[in-house]
């Protein structure tokens, strides 16, 4: 069994990271057009981002079981939450998630480490492929950033490599973790171009697309995040 203090963890977001969520959430806007209207498909989404500033995630089948307490009778509900539960994930990864995945695993362990509710986002993550991608190394809570001390406990490491969307995020961590941890921001995605990221320092690495980091060498990753502290 390897050493904890001499390995490195890769931990890796899900959503706009490995995955195209902004398309899931189009695809979901014209599909609620479709069934709903309009009208209802604002309401709904309306509902959707008010429970994402309560929560600090997006909870789409929380923001469904509201919509329905506001429309009890409409005989579409079930219909639009079998199009969420089998939503055909894996069509949305970005080009070359699973390799970047791949080229991770050959420089230490790779899990997967997102936000989200304890139904719609395990199921995402499994329709995905990402589940069996980390070889079940999965770990979902409602506000990672503050979730650290059980992240070492459940996977210590010498290093962690965090992959992320959210420059505040990666921010957050980098603040706690100091030299022990490389930020890795990918630009991709909307949160990635949000007015407010500028206010933020620079992640230690930058890339643009998830798939350019199967041109990074593990020990330099490792040794761009030692090199930066905050």
């Amino acid at each position: 069994m390897a050493d904890p203090a001499q390995t490195t963890v890769f931990l890796v977001d899900v959503d706009n990271t490995l995955l195209d969520n902004d398309r899931v959430t189009d695809d979901l806007s014209r599909y609620l057009t479709r069934e709903v209207g309009p009208e209802r498909q604002q309401r709904y989404f309306a509902i959707f981002e008010q429970l994402r500033a309560e929560l600090g995630y997006a909870d789409y089948l929380g923001a469904l079981q509201r919509y329905r307490i506001e429309y009890p009778s409409d005989p579409h509900l079930l219909a639009v939450s079998s199009f969420l539960i089998d939503y055909h994930f894996a069509n949305r990864l970005y080009p070359g998630s699973l390799d970047a995945l791949d080229h991770l695993g050959a420089f230490g362990r790779t899990v997967i480490l997102t936000d989200g509710d304890v139904v719609f986002q395990p199921r995402k993550v499994e329709r995905a492929g990402l589940f069996d991608a980390v070889e079940g190394n999965v770990l979902i809570y409602i506000h990672k950033e503050r979730e650290l001390a059980d992240v070492e406990r459940r996977y210590p490491a010498a290093h962690y490599v965090l992959v992320d969307d959210k420059i505040r995020i990666l921010t957050a961590v980098k603040e706690s973790w100091g030299a022990h941890c490389t930020t890795v921001f990918v630009r991709q995605g909307h949160y990635a171009y949000a007015p407010d990221v500028a206010s933020y320092p620079a992640a230690d690495v930058t890339i643009a697309r998830i798939d350019e980091l199967t041109k990074h060498d593990g020990a330099a990753l490792v040794a761009a995040g030692r090199r930066s502290i905050p």
